[in-house]
């Protein structure tokens, strides 16, 4: 646990083609970074983009970084080496870093409700994401929500809503330029070294709801494998309700 209040903030998000909804994602980075009374540098960082996500993020008031890693793990650690060199003036313990993905929604509160987490002594904050339920069927909508109750945050690990203390990110070793699951590897790092983390649904994050991802894995191979365990009646309830 940290005694360290929080007095500056870094937002980190990379980007790999995704020109559908970055828009989307850095609208709602830019209200929320509205809403926290603390300095925020925020880093887009661009990796091997070959479709109109550059363009899309000149229209934002953040600073773009231009990689060509083809790893998401990579690019967040760039991100966040960036962002971290602008406030070399502050101690790391009162620096958090929040991660989300370019394919997801931030709510307003999201950076204050980490910094709240933060003040109250914790070191990681492990959010909640929802999947964009336009993009899943009707039962497998009502699967995710039998098993994702509100108020009960399971405590599973997703880059799309992440935070954590920039001394215990450095000490952990940061982000592993891995192509999948260096969220994963961040906090299981963190908690080796015994960073307090803190699982939260308070500033839930949406995010898309397709089964094909940017990676093999992650939370598109997550929802992909639920929509295969859903029974045949569903499947069958839900070609009689997309016809109705």
């Amino acid at each position: 646990m940290s005694d360290f209040p929080i007095a500056a903030v870094v937002v980190v998000v990379p980007v790999h083609n995704e020109e559908a909804l970055l828009a989307r994602c850095l609208q709602s980075v830019d209200a929320a970074t509205r809403q926290i009374d603390l300095p925020c540098e925020v880093r887009v960082v661009l990796d091997a983009c070959t479709d109109q996500s550059a363009q899309i993020a000149s229209r934002f008031p953040f600073e773009t970084i231009e990689v060509s890693a083809t790893a998401v793990g990579a690019a967040r650690a760039v991100g966040v080496s960036a962002a971290l060199a602008d406030f070399d003036d502050i101690e790391a313990e009162r620096i958090w870093i929040a991660v989300t993905d370019a394919d997801s929604q931030v709510p307003p509160q999201w950076l204050t409700a980490q910094r709240s987490l933060a003040d109250a002594g914790n070191d990681v904050v492990v959010g909640t994401v929802r999947p964009d339920f336009a993009d899943l069927s009707r039962s497998h909508r009502a699967l995710w929500l039998k098993t994702h109750i509100r108020g009960k945050p399971n405590g599973h690990v997703h880059g799309a809503n992440l935070g954590v203390r920039a001394s215990t990110y450095l000490a952990a070793g940061g982000f592993n330029a891995v192509a999948e699951h260096e969220d994963v590897g961040l906090v299981a790092q963190c908690r080796a070294i015994g960073a307090a983390v803190a699982a939260s649904d308070s500033a839930e994050v949406l995010t898309s709801g397709r089964f094909e991802g940017r990676t093999p894995g992650g939370y598109a191979a997550y929802l992909r494998n639920q929509a295969a365990d859903l029974l045949p009646a569903d499947a069958a309830l839900d070609e009689q309700w997309t016809a109705s």
